[in-house]
C-alpha cells in the first residue's frame, strides 16, 4: 500500500479498541518470568554450551600475540575463538568498528576472544587464562583537546545549514545571548544484557537474540560471517530494554555464532556488565555553542547552534542540532555539526539521539535569553512560534500545537504561582524552583510490512519482524488487527520479532509504533479483501464488527468464513514524499519542581509534568508508562548520568551499574502525562505519530532551569552534580 495523500476516514477512526488505554498483553508473560528471552530458551538448546568474552585491555594499539593453551586445557573447555581462528571476517553496515578485535584493537574491551565451555563459570574461569600482549598505541580521548581539529562528518546528509545573514543579524540585535553548554557520554543501562543464543544445522545459522532491528541484525550478521542473507535467521520476540544499544549488531551475537560453529553445538553468550558499556555503543559527549539575538519586544532575529561530537574513524556525529533548524521563528539562522576522531568506544543512537542532548542545551539558552529580556520563558517561547519550517517557509507543520502545550502545561502546574526572581522561595533548609522546557522530536515513518491470517476458528494471527522492547508493541499491533476486522482484543494472537515473517520498521527513532502499525493496517485491508472476495461483495460495503461481516444483508461469522481455509493478507506499507510538503514533528512542553538543599547542594524533583501533543495515541496506558520512563532518563540526564572518562588509557571508569549512576524509585515523584486529542492526517492512516522519545526531549533543561529558579546558580555543563552548586549558593542563613 503506498501512503501517498493525507489519510480520510477509515476502519481505525471507530475507535472501538484503538485508542483505549489498555493492559499490555505479554505483561502475565513477563510478570510470571514465563517471557522467553534470548539467554533463557532451555527450550530450544537445552544442551546449549556457554561463551564468555575477553575485552581488550587497551584502547588503541595491536596484538602482538594470543596464548590460548592453558584455556583451552581447561575443565570443561570446548573451542576459544580469536581473530586469527575465527575465518574471514567482514563489518556489518552499521558497525563503525569490527565486533571481533585482531590484530588491530579499535577501542577498549573490542572483543578479542571468546571462550566456549560446559558451564558458565568453566568459561568464564578460563577466558582468565587467556594471555594477550599488546602494543600499546597513543589515543585521543578528550573531545575538548580534540575540538580545533573536528570536522564536517562525511556521513551527515546535512551537517550545515545558513538562512539569511546570521553573523550580520547577531551583531545588529538588540539583545545577545552567546553561550557554550557541556553535556556528557551517556550510557544506556537497559536491564537486560546483550545476550545471544546461537545454533548452526548444516550452513544455516539460528541466532536468538535481543534486538531492535530484526531485518538490519540478520544482514550485517551475514555479512560479516561472509553468508546469504536466507541462510541467517534472527529471533528477537522479548527484549529487556534497548533504548537504541540493540539497534545493530553487537560482540555477543557474532562470538556466538562463531563458538557454536568451532564447538558444534548451541553456544549462548550473554556480554558481560562489566564489559558492557565500553563494548558497545554510547550516547557521544558534545560540546554545544548557541548564539540567540533578539529584538528588545523578545522577537528571534538570529539563532544559531554549532555542536561538536567524537566518535572513532569513519563514525557519525551527534545531531544535536536537528530541533534548532525547526523550533523557534528567526529570519537568519545558522547550524553546524562537526566531528573530531576519538578512540573511545563506538559513540551511536541513544534514546533520542540528536535531540535529547541538543534540547539539553537549547533550551537552557532560551530560559536565559528570556531572562535578559524581562520576559516569562513561557512567553518568550510561544512568542517565537511559528507554524512553518523556519528554513523552508513554504513548508507548513503538518500539525504543531506547541503554543497549546505550555499554556495547558502552565495552568495544569501552576506557573503563576511560579517566583520569576530565583532564590527567594524557601521551604525550610530547602531552595524550591519551578522550571520549564519545550518537547520537541521528529516524527520519522519507515515501511514497514505485516501478513494477517484468519483461520478456521476464526482467530486472527499477526506476523511480522517488529519488536517490542518494552514498549507495547504486542498490544498496539493487536489493537490494530482488533479494530480493522472487528474482533474483540482476545481473538488476535501476535507474533513478532523473527526474520521469517515480513520485514516491519523495527523499533527505534520513534518510529516504531505508528509505522508497525501502519503495516498491520494495509495486511488488514488485503485481508478485509480477501473476506470480501470469498463472500462476494464489495469490500467497501463490507462491515466488519463484533466478530462478523456484514453485507448484502447478510451477516456472516468469520469463523464461518474461513471455515473452508484460511485466508490471509499480506502487504507492505509505503510512503510517499508528503514528509517533502510538510514538516512531520511531535511537541509538548516539560514542567519541573525541585528543592535544593541550601546547605549541601543536594536536589532533589518534587514534581514533573509533561504536555505532549503527538497525533493519534493509540493506547494511552502504554504511551504515559513510555514518557514517565523518558522522562526518568531526562531526570538521569541532568542530574546524575556520565560515563567518566580516562584520559590517560582512553576507556569508560565507571563501566557497570554500580557506578554508573542511574535514578531509582527514591529520586522520582509522582509524574503526570497530558496528551492533546489529535489525528495527524499526514503522518499515517493510523493518523499516529511516535512518542516515547519526546518525553525525553528537554527534560534534563527542565530540571535545571528549576534548579536556576531555585539557586540562581546557572550550570551549563551536564550532570549538574552538587559540586556544580555548592561553591556559588547562596549564603543558607
Amino acid at each position: 500500500m503506498k501512503f501517498t495523500t493525507p489519510a480520510t476516514r477509515n476502519p481505525i477512526d471507530q475507535l472501538k479498541i484503538v485508542g483505549r488505554p489498555t493492559d499490555r498483553i505479554d505483561g502475565p508473560l513477563k510478570c510470571t518470568g514465563t517471557a522467553p528471552y534470548a539467554y533463557e530458551r532451555h527450550d530450544i538448546a537445552p544442551n546449549a554450551a556457554h561463551g564468555y568474552i575477553v575485552g581488550a585491555a587497551v584502547a588503541k594499539g595491536r596484538i602482538v600475540s594470543v596464548d590460548t593453551a592453558a584455556a583451552k586445557r581447561a575443565p570443561g573447555v570446548l573451542a576459544v575463538v580469536t581473530a586469527a581462528n575465527a575465518g574471514k571476517l567482514g563489518k556489518g553496515k552499521f558497525n563503525t568498528a569490527h565486533l571481533l578485535g585482531g590484530p588491530n584493537i579499535e577501542h577498549y574491551h573490542q572483543a578479542v576472544a571468546v571462550v566456549v565451555a560446559e558451564t558458565f563459570e568453566q568459561a568464564r574461569a578460563a577466558a582468565g587464562l587467556v594471555r594477550v600482549r599488546y602494543e600499546k598505541k597513543p589515543g585521543r580521548y578528550d573531545l575538548a583537546a580534540a575540538k580545533p581539529t573536528a570536522g564536517v562528518p562525511k556521513k551527515e546528509e546535512k551537517p550545515d545549514t545558513r538562512v539569511g545573514d546570521f553573523a550580520r543579524a547577531f551583531e545588529e540585535a538588540a539583545v545577545r545571548l552567546d553561550a557554550t553548554y557541556t553535556t556528557p557520554d551517556q550510557s544506556h543501562a537497559m536491564m537486560e544484557p546483550h545476550a545471544t543464543l546461537a545454533l548452526w544445522e548444516g550452513g544455516k545459522l539460528t541466532v536468538y537474540t535481543s534486538n531492535q532491528m530484526v531485518d538490519w541484525g540478520r544482514k550485517d550478521l551475514a555479512r560479516t560471517l561472509g553468508l546469504p542473507p536466507a541462510n541467517v535467521r534472527l529471533v528477537s520476540p522479548f527484549i529487556g530494554g534497548g533504548f537504541g544499544g540493540k539497534l545493530f549488531l553487537r560482540a555477543e551475537a557474532l562470538c556466538a555464532a562463531l563458538g557454536a560453529r568451532a564447538a558444534r553445538r548451541p553456544v549462548k553468550v550473554a556480554l558481560q556488565r562489566a564489559i558492557m558499556m565500553n563494548n558497545t555503543t554510547h550516547r557521544p559527549a558534545t560540546i554545544q555553542r548557541i548564539r540567540i539575538g533578539a529584538a528588545r519586544d523578545g522577537k528571534i532575529s538570529a539563532i544559531a547552534h554549532e555542536s561538536w561530537s567524537g566518535d572513532l574513524p569513519d563514525g557519525q556525529p551527534e545531531t544535536a542540532v536537528q530541533q534548532t533548524r525547526l523550533l523557534y521563528a528567526g529570519a537568519h539562522r545558522m547550524t553546524a555539526l562537526r566531528l573530531a576522531t576519538l578512540d573511545l568506544p563506538e559513540a551511536n543512537a541513544m534514546r533520542a539521539p540528536g535531540e535529547a542532548p541538543g534540547m539539553m542545551a537549547l533550551e537552557i539558552a532560551i530560559d536565559e535569553m528570556a531572562e535578559k529580556l524581562g520576559m516569562d520563558p513561557i512567553a518568550f517561547r510561544i512568542l517565537n512560534d511559528t507554524k512553518v519550517d523556519p528554513e523552508k517557509p513554504v513548508r507548513p507543520f503538518s500539525e504543531r500545537r506547541f503554543a497549546e502545550c505550555l499554556r495547558l502545561g502552565a495552568d495544569t502546574f501552576g506557573w503563576k504561582k511560579r517566583n520569576p526572581r530565583p532564590g527567594q522561595v524557601r521551604d525550610g533548609r530547602w531552595l524550591v524552583g519551578l522550571g520549564v522546557a519545550a518537547a520537541f522530536r521528529n516524527n520519522l515513518v519507515m515501511k514497514s510490512a505485516a501478513r494477517v491470517r484468519l483461520d478456521r476458528a476464526g482467530k486472527v494471527i499477526v506476523e511480522t519482524d517488529m519488536t517490542d522492547i518494552g514498549t507495547g508493541s504486542y498490544t498496539i499491533i493487536a489493537q490494530t488487527a482488533a479494530e480493522m476486522l472487528g474482533v474483540p482484543l482476545e481473538r488476535v494472537e501476535v507474533r513478532l520479532g523473527d526474520s521469517d515473517f515480513p520485514i516491519s520498521a523495527g523499533s527505534g527513532g520513534q518510529w516504531g509504533g505508528n509505522s508497525s502499525t501502519a503495516g498491520v493496517y494495509a495486511a488488514c485491508v488485503k485481508l478485509r479483501e480477501a473476506v470480501a472476495q470469498r463472500l462476494g461483495v464489495a469490500e467497501s460495503e463490507a462491515v466488519f464488527a463484533d466478530g462478523a461481516v456484514r453485507a448484502g444483508g447478510r451477516t456472516v461469522p468469520l469463523a464461518q468464513v474461513a471455515a473452508g481455509a484460511e485466508l490471509v493478507g499480506e502487504d507492505i506499507m509505503e510512503y510517499g514524499d508528503l514528509d517533502k510538503k510538510f514538516q512531520q514533528s511531535t511537541f509538548g512542553g516539560h514542567f519541573v519542581e525541585v528543592a535544593v538543599d541550601a546547605y549541601t547542594g543536594e536536589t532533589r524533583v518534587r514534581r514533573m509534568l509533561a504536555v505532549c501533543s503527538a497525533g493519534r495515541i493509540l493506547n494511552p496506558k502504554s504511551a504515559r508508562s513510555q514518557v514517565i520512563g523518558a522522562m526518568t532518563m531526562g531526570v538521569g540526564a541532568a542530574l546524575m548520568e556520565e560515563l567518566v572518562v580516562d584520559q590517560r588509557h582512553g576507556f569508560f571508569v565507571n563501566h557497570d551499574l554500580a557506578s554508573y549512576e542511574v535514578p531509582v524509585h527514591a529520586d522520582i515523584p509522582h509524574q503526570d502525562v497530558i496528551f492533546l486529542e489529535e489525528a495527524d492526517p499526514v503522518s499515517s492512516p493510523m493518523k499516529a505519530k511516535g512518542v516515547g522519545e519526546l518525553g525525553i526531549c528537554g527534560v534534563a533543561a527542565a530540571v535545571a532551569n528549576a534548579i536556576y529558579n531555585a539557586t540562581g546558580v546557572r550550570v551549563r555543563d551536564y550532570p549538574i552534580t552538587l559540586d556544580k552548586l555548592i561553591a556559588k549558593m547562596p549564603l543558607s542563613s
